[in-house]
């Protein structure tokens, strides 16, 4: 495993000054967060369990596959969920020229109408983080549940998403193809368990 269910510490208080890993406390509220998509494969389906929930989220969406479904795309908001920038090409910024990948984050902008940005990967640079923090809110994650990881067994990510969650937590899925195994067994353990003890899952402010 070559990534971090949870950011360190010293990391966060660093950065916390440019960009967000996590919300304020407020109640019982949690970030629902999903990346990479919209996809027919496993979008309509997050949607749907979300609506049984009633649980709203934010969906960090990439450009070229909100260029491709388009409908898809509407669905998500028709049904009050936030969206958010994920780059027009699943872009890795740290093998992305500088001018290229800021352009690649304004293409994915021009349909998407929203102040939030989330960078694939997690990957940034210090000259990244001045620039689009102008124009963005930049979210990062308190927790990442390793649903895209395909070494992961599903009960492995069901552990990661309950016990790293806290009110005021980022929680970070994917609705790809590549996540959707460990995503659609634990995304319904995930809502049932934190409802259940009162938790309210909140879509974040796009403005």
């Amino acid at each position: 495993m070559k990534y971090l269910v949870k950011p360190p510490t010293v990391i966060k208080l660093l950065t916390q000054k440019w960009l967000t890993w996590d919300m304020p406390a407020e109640g019982q509220k949690i970030y629902l967060t999903f990346d990479d998509g919209p996809v027919p494969e496993v979008t309509p389906e997050v949607l749907s369990i979300l609506a049984h929930y009633n649980a709203k989220a934010t969906f960090f969406c990439v450009g070229d596959n909100v260029q491709k479904y388009p409908q898809l795309f509407a669905k998500v908001k028709a049904a009050s969920h936030s969206v958010g920038n994920h780059t027009f090409n699943h872009l890795q910024a740290w093998k992305t020229p500088a001018g290229d990948y800021i352009r690649n984050v304004d293409e994915c902008g021009q349909l998407l109408n929203s102040r939030l940005f989330r960078p694939p990967h997690g990957q940034l640079t210090p000259w990244l983080v001045y620039e689009l923090s102008k124009y963005f809110k930049i979210i990062l994650w308190t927790v990442l549940t390793g649903d895209f990881d395909q070494q992961l067994t599903p009960e492995k990510c069901v552990d990661n998403a309950l016990w790293n969650t806290r009110p005021g937590s980022i929680v970070v899925f994917h609705d790809s193809v590549k996540a959707s195994k460990n995503m659609l067994f634990t995304l319904p353990i995930f809502l049932e368990y934190f409802l259940a003890r009162g938790a309210e899952f909140v879509a974040m402010d796009e403005a």
